[in-house]
């Protein structure tokens, strides 16, 4: 109740504060001018009076113009025409100049404030256009619904003075209040029922509209040509709102279609994520159910055959060795499996440390020592080679995974290379094989998950290159791969590694 008697007088005090300027100064004026009360010098003050209505109606509106106009001819008859400080004009032709001297004085005002008034409309339509091209450079840069907010509510700020509430729906039709701070009664904050109103009309509502006016922000829709982002609430001075209707539906207009902008890309966005993760969860599906068939078949038939059958020892051993290849199999397309999902995750932890590359070599070499078995490994490693820092769990899955992409792809009997090197604070790794090499165009897609070359031997997910290339990169490494002049592949790893400093390290492995 105080809030609105307060409200009210000074909204009173607004207009009323004109006129009591107008009263004084026309005073001030008579009062300045009073040395020039005499019958040769009253011609002169009605000029100079004249003049003063013609400035007071720059400033000032049709009512204080007028008042200023009356009064200014009152004080010219009463205290500068003879009789002086009477209202009776004995003379015809200053009775007829006292006539003419107020319609000027009148005319003069309202003329001089009919033009104050259209420069000011010109001037507030070049400010608005201002604000339009200003606000529409900004929200052309702009990427992302955060940013269109925040620049959004910078502009409306700056340029008005204003502050401004955007409420968003979250994709449902259902309005987000998040960005609402928590008030108290100090402090004018959105009316969540006007909010949801005007959301579902798509009408503007609240104060200096037609609907529910009592209320004390202003409500516009924010309405797209697809959707309807949301709603916006503002609180400004009725002078900054009034007769601009057409500007503000223009001014949220545009910043609706650049929120709607940003809403139907994120909304693509989620369609393609979706969609890539509908085919990459159906050809995992696919691959795991093709790949894992063959290795399960193998111990269940080996399991029956040993459990249904007397079999000699030779024969046992064969199919020991058959559930133990399949079983590593197994293993080892779980890994994958596992490891792809921690690196897409960002799960992955380095625990790095201190080892000898040919701890690194012999590890990895004898976990594969069935699958090398038919072929000629050889591996080089500097005598002078520094201990490196790595995480010796991952690098090991690295070196098995390229060491089984090589076996693959070369005939029985072929040269297997590892090698090692340390190059300007860098660890070099090699693995090269003397197979056909990579097909023309496949080098750009050979690390793409499910990638696998074209008449590829069966087995495997296609997993194994891309989780290479995801644990090089968290030890901040790069991962390549070459043909051979001579024939064959190579894959190159670089890790940074520098010497270690012998007087403070712990060593492992």
């Amino acid at each position: 109740m105080n809030a609105g008697i307060k409200a009210m007088h000074g909204s009173m005090l607004k207009h009323i504060y004109p006129y009591l300027l107008v009263i004084l100064i026309i005073g001030l004026a008579t009062l300045a001018l009073s040395p020039l009360s005499s019958p040769q010098s009253y011609h002169t003050v009605s000029f100079i009076l004249l003049f003063l209505v013609a400035v007071l109606a720059v400033f000032f509106g049709i009512g204080p113009v007028f008042l200023a106009s009356t009064m200014s001819a009152v004080s010219w008859n009463y205290f500068f025409i003879p009789p002086f400080h009477t209202f009776h004009i004995a003379n015809t032709e200053d009775r007829l100049m006292f006539v003419s001297f107020f319609i000027i004085a009148l005319l003069n005002g309202i003329l001089t404030n009919r033009i104050r008034r259209q420069e000011m409309a010109v001037r507030d339509r070049e400010n608005q256009t201002s604000a339009l091209f200003r606000l529409t450079g900004e929200l052309s840069k702009t990427r992302g619904i955060k940013e269109v907010l925040k620049v959004s509510g910078e502009h409306f700020g700056n340029h008005f003075g204003a502050e401004a509430w955007f409420m968003l729906q979250d994709g449902n039709n259902n309005l987000d209040y998040s960005g609402i701070p928590a008030g108290d009664a100090s402090h004018d904050l959105p009316d969540l029922k006007i909010t949801e109103l005007v959301f579902a009309n798509r009408r503007k509502a609240g104060k200096y509209t037609d609907e529910m006016p009592e209320a004390k922000l202003t409500y516009f829709p924010l309405t797209g040509s697809r959707i309807n982002p949301g709603v916006v609430a503002f609180r400004i001075d009725e002078e900054r709102y009034k007769n601009r209707d057409a500007f503000w539906d223009t001014y949220w207009t545009h910043i609706s279609n650049a929120l709607e902008r940003e809403f139907l890309g994120e909304m693509a966005i989620k369609a393609r994520v979706l969609d890539e993760s509908d085919r990459f969860y159906s050809t995992l599906f696919n691959l795991v159910s093709h790949e894992f068939r063959i290795p399960i078949a193998a111990i269940m038939g080996a399991s029956d055959t040993l459990m249904l059958s007397q079999t000699s020892e030779k024969n046992r051993e064969e199919l020991y060795g058959e559930i133990f290849k399949a079983s590593s199999r197994l293993n080892h397309m779980t890994e994958n499996l596992l490891n792809m999902s921690r690196i897409e995750s960002g799960r992955i932890s380095l625990r790095l440390d201190w080892y000898d590359v040919t701890d690194l070599f012999h590890r990895v070499t004898r976990s594969l020592k069935q699958e090398l078995e038919p072929f000629s490994l050889v591996t080089s490693i500097p005598d002078d080679m520094p201990l490196i820092r790595i995480d010796f769990a991952l690098m090991e899955h690295v070196m098995i995974n390229l060491l089984l992409n090589s076996l693959q792809h070369s005939p029985q009997g072929s040269v297997i290379r590892m090698e090692a090197s340390h190059e300007s604070n860098n660890l070099i790794l090699k693995v090269s094989d003397n197979g056909p090499g990579f097909p023309p165009g496949s080098l750009s897609r050979l690390f793409d998950k499910f990638f696998r070359v074209e008449g590829s031997p069966a087995g495997g997910l296609g997993l194994g290159l891309s989780i290479v290339q995801g644990l090089v990169e968290v030890h901040r490494g790069r991962v390549t791969a070459a043909n051979l002049a001579g024939g064959g592949a190579r894959f190159t790893i670089t890790l940074p590694s520098e010497l270690p400093d012998m007087n403070n390290m712990n060593l492992s492995e």
